[in-house]
């Protein structure tokens, strides 16, 4: 690329005055240098098309992605030759002979392909000679409105950059300017880490190439990029392979690419028409009317939830001086910019008809990139999309919806020829092509509850919306996904109880010995909840009553929650937990988040032992780790301490003088593992939301877990379970209005810290019994076992009010607190 930069012209301009600084705005990610590295660089996207802006004046670096991006081509991960070795295993396990189990796991289970990688693009470079020596630096994210900007005096003349990926006209837009006329003097290169070729075609730069081969799989997707400069009062020349404007007032540079991709098993799309359609599509319309198309679509759902957790004057900083104070500063609005980034990262990473959010969302530099950033499904995967129902983003669910769909097909290949079972199954690891076999060696790979956790998100999807039709076209999925544990479950020979096995609970070992074991915690949770989802469907569809009759009668054979000899709950079938663990992965409490099979009000010691975990497993940890448990305090009842999880994932990755890097965040706010990886993102505007409001255990608990930090503030647009919207403005601590937008109608039972009244002074009506809507019916789940050595504290509640309020659907009813 060098040998281009000198061919450049550098044209001087005339002097004027310099503008200052633009002032940020509320919800602005804001900096005063360039990117220094990609994990300064800020994002934007339109689901399909992804850029990660530097913002450098001199060599301007947009590093690219596009959704269907991916290594390999069609195939499966699916080896006959395993179903033996899954037995013996299986029978070593049921010994005694962890060790031997896992050894011969490890040898004989090991794919030679371990899952295709989401690759990059490429890269587009804009060269301004002579714009090394800068003032005045100025760039943003505003997530408000979906743009971002950079802005810098050179000579006297005030540059202007703005930059976003169109969600109406499917294209990366860029608006480079000047306070004075005819200082746009640049050039436009496009690359690629791919194989790639390169040509200037008249005023276009064409890039056009295909994605490498990986594990023994011919890299098949083949890509096309185009960039079209439309350029006012200036001269555009094309050389062999860039582009060179001088003298321009203003230049549009116009992004568009695709790939060949229609399907995980075909690959018969025109990337070159496709990528020449949008882009041409595109310049039918004008910038100013591009930007306000784009903005106002991705505010239909942005403007959906509005939150204010207070301002104070750290707010005032640029956002790394305020990531860098955070933990013992004053900065709830850091927070609120946080929860709403998480937002802006989903509404820009998943969009209807596009391909889910994979473990870095829609952004990477790299082609082999860390875990491959495909999709792993024992944690990343689901907590991607732990912001969308409640946060009011139901509609990204949809490629993660589609991609169930087609797991459900390339499944069956799995349970078949490994298995000898009806149904479907997925073990811990995806990609675009839908593999469904073991991924990475046994010892992490050998996990056969994928499809089962990815199901969740569809019953929870139902009781969200109440959506029968959606339920009708899901079902099928749920119920082949419960067919495979129908058949595969064992009974354990020391307990009796049904066990899947093998199995692990993802990524950790008991023992110091082994990941591969029967009967995981994890796993008799989602079976439960799985049996439990496909049960409740039958009867709401009236359909397959025979087979959930099975399903109830497998699922009273399941083991029960257990509390070992440290008070602990049990992440394994027997009391092999160690106190002094600290693994990232705390699989077992799935039952308690993002589940509901642990209550303070139903399973008051389950919830203890709980407790009692997550104090053993420690705060600090990998980032999306961190994520997570601001979930389970909030689930705990206890603000907070998940305000304190909050500050340690807005705690710095790196800083001067620190050997590595840790869990935390980077300073464009990406979740640091490290490396980077999204979901860390979503978690922790999951967990935020959930400390304002939760619906998973028979009703609405208002503010159940606010924290001393933020005394008074106000949130708009939650969704909950039932088909409600909430409102909620509080101050000292209290609740002062609370607003019920019954979209179905039906019983909302809501439970709160603070004595309520309509807002014309009427009394409430106290719950009591069951909540008679349906969208709320909790399982009953088995008592647990509790080891003798256990030491349970007797919980102790704080005072709440329970009431239930009829609604008619559409209706809007308003609370406040009792005078």
């Amino acid at each position: 690329m060098k040998k281009y930069l000198f061919i450049f012209f550098i044209l001087s301009c005339g002097i004027v005055s310099c503008q200052k600084n633009n002032k940020p705005a509320p919800l602005k990610l804001w900096y005063t240098s360039p990117a220094a590295d990609w994990n300064e660089a800020l994002p934007v996207g339109n689901g399909r098309l992804g850029a990660m802006i530097f913002g450098d004046p001199a060599m301007e670096h947009l590093q690219l992605n596009e959704e269907t991006v991916w290594g390999g081509g069609p195939y499966n991960n699916v080896y006959p030759e395993f179903a033996p070795v899954i037995n013996e295993v299986r029978e070593l396990i049921f010994e005694g002979k962890y060790a031997e189990a896992q050894k011969l796991a490890d040898t004989k289970i090991a794919s030679p392909q371990n899952g295709m990688p989401y690759q990059t693009m490429g890269d587009l470079y804009i060269r301004f000679p002579g714009h090394e020596n800068f003032t005045d630096y100025y760039r943003d994210l505003d997530i408000e409105n979906a743009v971002a900007t950079v802005s810098y005096s050179v000579d006297g003349v005030r540059f202007s950059r703005e930059y976003f990926s169109s969600f109406t006209d499917q294209v990366v837009i860029i608006k480079l300017s000047a306070d004075k006329p005819s200082c746009i003097n640049t050039g436009i290169l496009l690359t690629s880490l791919q194989h790639h070729g390169i040509r200037a075609d008249n005023d276009r730069l064409v890039m056009t190439g295909v994605t490498t081969d990986h594990e023994g799989i011919t890299g098949q997707v083949r890509f096309t990029t185009l960039i079209k400069p439309v350029v006012k009062n200036g001269m555009l020349e094309a050389g062999d392979s860039m582009l060179i404007i001088k003298n321009a007032d203003e230049v549009v540079i116009y992004l568009s690419a695709a790939t060949n991709f229609v399907n995980y098993h075909e690959l018969s799309a025109d990337p070159g028409e496709r990528a020449s359609r949008y882009l041409d599509q595109a310049l039918k319309t004008d910038y100013e009317t591009a930007k306000k198309n784009h903005t106002a679509y991705y505010r239909l759902y942005f403007d959906r939830v509005m939150l204010d957790l207070g301002t104070t004057d750290a707010a005032k900083d640029p956002t790394p001086v305020r990531l860098d104070n955070f933990k013992n500063g004053n900065d709830p609005q850091l927070v609120t910019l946080y929860f709403q980034y998480g937002r802006y990262l989903l509404i820009s990473s998943s969009q209807p008809g596009g391909q889910p959010a994979t473990l870095q969302g829609i952004w990477n530099d790299k082609l082999r990139p860390p875990w491959d950033c495909k999709y792993t499904i024992n944690i990343n995967c689901e907590m991607n999309y732990w912001p969308s129902e409640v946060t009011n983003l139901a509609e990204l669910n949809g490629p993660l919806f589609s991609m169930l769909k087609d797991l459900s097909v390339t499944g069956r290949q799995s349970v078949s020829k490994m298995y000898g079972a009806r149904g479907w199954v997925v073990h811990h690891n995806t990609d675009i092509w839908r593999c469904t076999g073991v991924c990475d060696r046994a010892f992490y790979g050998l996990w056969l509850s994928g499809g089962n956790w990815l199901s969740q998100h569809l019953w929870q999807h139902y009781l969200f919306t109440g959506d029968t039709a959606f339920l009708r076209e899901y079902h099928p999925v749920m119920k082949s996904a419960a067919e495979f544990y129908a058949d595969v479950l064992v009974k354990e020979p020391s307990t009796g109880y049904l066990v899947l096995c093998p199995s692990n609970s993802p990524e950790n070992k008991y023992l110091n010995l082994a990941s591969a074991s029967a009967g995981t915690t994890m796993d008799n949770q989602l079976i439960f909840d799985l049996f439990s989802n496909v049960i409740r469907s039958s009867e709401i569809l009236k359909i397959d009553e025979s087979f959930a009759d099975s399903l109830k009668a497998l699922r009273e054979q399941l083991a029960p929650m257990q509390i070992g000899q440290y008070s602990q709950l049990q992440e394994w079938l027997f009391d092999w937990d160690n106190p002094e663990d600290r693994h990232r992965h705390i699989s077992h409490l799935y039952g308690l988040h993002p589940g509901n099979q642990i209550s303070p009000y139903r399973t008051p010691e389950l919830f203890q032992a709980a407790k009692q975990t997550l104090l053993y497993r420690g705060d600090e940890s990998t980032g999306w780790s961190m994520g997570w448990k601001v979930n389970f305090w909030a689930r705990m009842l206890d603000g907070n301490h998940a305000y304190k999880l909050i500050t340690d994932q807005l705690t710095p990755s790196i800083r001067p003088g620190q050997e590595k890097a840790k869990g935390g965040t980077y300073n464009n706010l990406l979740d640091a593992h490290p490396p980077f990886q999204i979901d860390g993102n979503f978690g922790c505007t999951a967990g935020i939301a959930e400390m304002l409001v939760q619906s998973h255990d028979g009703f609405i608990f208002i503010l159940p877990a606010l924290p001393d930090q933020w005394p008074a503030g106000s949130v708009k647009g939650l969704k909950t379970r039932g088909g409600f919207e909430v409102d909620i403005s509080w101050e000292t601590e209290e609740i002062k209005t609370l607003v019920i937008h019954s979209d179905l109608g039906g019983n909302c039972r809501i439970r709160t810290k603070t004595e309520l009244q309509y807002a014309d002074g009427t009394a409430l009506k106290k719950a009591v019994g069951e909540n008679v809507n349906p969208l709320f019916t909790v399982n009953s789940i088995k008592k647990p076992l509790i080891s003798e050595k256990a030491s349970i504290k007797r919980l102790i509640l704080e005072e709440t009010f329970l009431y239930d309020i009829q609604t008619k659907k559409g209706e809007v009813y308003t609370f406040e607190r009792k005078k």
